[in-house]
């Protein structure tokens, strides 16, 4: 147990803290007043905004832009005149490696028989010799070269916009396979 004197002399000292506190504390609102008072902010008045005229819409003899029938004709032609790629991609006849994914091919070796290159396809367990001209994958894929280690293709695609473009893709030798 304490005794009355060391009680006394901790709160004794606990209040001369809290005075130390105070005393800092008017100084350092002092300081801030002073601040304040000296600095002066110079801001831009914002200049008030232009007044906005509508203009009316004058159709005359154009075509309304935002017409749902001219939409509609527009689409019926785009359906059914497909562009000259895609095209002739479908009229062809389609190869036995468009079944699959390209991802779900790996190319496991080539082989360079008389002077040609043929890259060798793992797909579902099964070989396949392929080369330049042949088709792979489901979209489109034509093989426009074979190297020792990649195969590359270009494919038929549908971008955002659903126009149909060619984008270029490969497989590479997979090593250890």
């Amino acid at each position: 147990m304490m005794s009355r004197a060391v009680a006394g002399g901790l709160v004794l000292g606990f209040v001369a803290a809290l005075a130390g506190c105070t005393t800092q504390q008017e100084e350092l609102q002092a300081w801030m007043t002073q601040e304040r008072a000296q600095a002066h902010p110079s801001v831009q008045p914002i200049s008030p905004p232009q007044k906005f005229n509508p203009q009316g819409y004058q159709t005359g003899d154009t075509v309304e832009p935002f017409s749902a029938q001219k939409l509609i004709v527009v689409l019926k032609q785009d359906r059914s005149q497909p562009n000259s790629a895609v095209a002739a991609e479908l009229s062809r006849r389609k190869q036995p490696l468009e079944a699959f994914p390209l991802d779900s091919m790996s190319m496991v070796g080539s082989v360079n028989r008389r002077g040609v290159q043929y890259a060798l396809l793992k797909v579902d367990n099964l070989l396949y010799q392929v080369r330049v001209g042949d088709y792979l994958g489901q979209n489109f894929g034509k093989i426009m070269k074979v190297t020792e280690t990649e195969i590359e293709l270009r494919e038929i695609v549908q971008d955002a916009a659903g126009e149909w473009i060619e984008r270029p893709a490969a497989l590479q030798l997979q090593e250890g396979a």
